[in-house]
């Protein structure tokens, strides 16, 4: 079976909340495996103006070029460790320069497609998938390939109904980018969404890049997270994707688990479903 390097990108810059950045670390202590691990600049100190619509840009692309190269001269494939979802603008175009033509699966309760004129907080983790299909690029000087294609994206788990979320719903619809709520998930079971999902995203593509954001699961059973949503997914729905992500692990060439906020951990609830989908995945 596949195996993965482990990356860890301990970044925080792209949300306003603390604590993401010491992820990575908290995670691959406790797996005990093998890792590179890439770290936040201990001397940046984040930008808190709400009037900032840009927000430690020049910070987080320092610290994404860094990883992007790290990745992009991986040999495996790479199962990345975040740090908040801006660090997936780094693992995502790292693993599209490597294989080109890849398909992206974004796993989140939030949509993350904002553009620097429709987001109305400045917190750059709300941007990093529309980047990913080209737009934002500002976010991504470092990569001079392709994109990933919007009509071979596809969102799954949003839920997330923001006070700007008519501009950013009208962003993704434009872009053509199929979303899928955590209401479908419910409703039409996790087998045929997921179905649905690889049949768009792999239909002439060389695989795809799948990111798991830790708060697509409900609080209540993963707190510690940077920007909580209520009504998530349970255990049960969490294994059931892996299982299903497993049984398609050829298809997948990179891998992101991102999100994971310690200090908003109770009793390690979320470090140990953390710990498990990245044993299962990297089994």
């Amino acid at each position: 079976m596949k195996k993965y390097t482990l990356i860890g990108a301990g970044s925080d810059l792209g949300v306003h909340v603390d604590g993401a950045k010491l992820g990575p670390k908290v995670i691959l202590d406790k797996l005990n495996k093998e890792n590179i691990l890439l770290e936040q600049d201990k001397n940046i100190k984040k930008s808190q103006d709400k009037n900032d619509l840009r927000k430690n840009l020049d910070e987080l692309n320092k610290f994404n070029k860094e990883l992007y190269k790290i990745i992009k001269n991986e040999d495996n494939s790479c199962l990345t460790i975040g740090g908040d979802h801006s660090i997936s603008i780094a693992s995502s175009l790292a693993s599209i320069e490597k294989h080109d033509n890849l398909g992206l699966i974004w796993i989140d309760s939030h949509l993350d497609y904002n553009t620097f004129k429709t987001t109305i907080t400045g917190n750059l983790h709300g941007l990093p998938l529309a980047c990913l299909n080209g737009l934002n690029q500002e976010l991504s000087k470092f990569h001079e390939g392709n994109y990933f294609d919007p009509r071979k994206t596809v969102v799954i788990g949003y839920r997330a109904f923001e006070e700007n979320a008519t501009q950013e719903i009208e962003n993704i619809k434009t872009m053509g980018v199929t979303v899928y709520t955590t209401n479908d998930l419910k409703e039409f079971g996790i087998k045929r969404i997921f179905d649905e999902a690889f049949k768009i995203v792999g239909n002439k593509t060389n695989g795809l890049h799948v990111s798991f954001d830790l708060d697509v699961i409900d609080p209540h059973i993963a707190p510690g997270v940077s920007v909580p949503e209520r009504d998530g997914i349970n255990k049960n729905e969490v294994k059931e994707i892996i299982n299903y992500l497993n049984s398609k692990k050829d298809l997948i060439k990179s891998f992101d688990l991102v999100e994971y906020n310690p200090l908003n951990d109770k009793d390690d609830k979320t470090l140990k479903i953390a710990l498990d989908i990245i044993k299962e995945i990297d089994k």
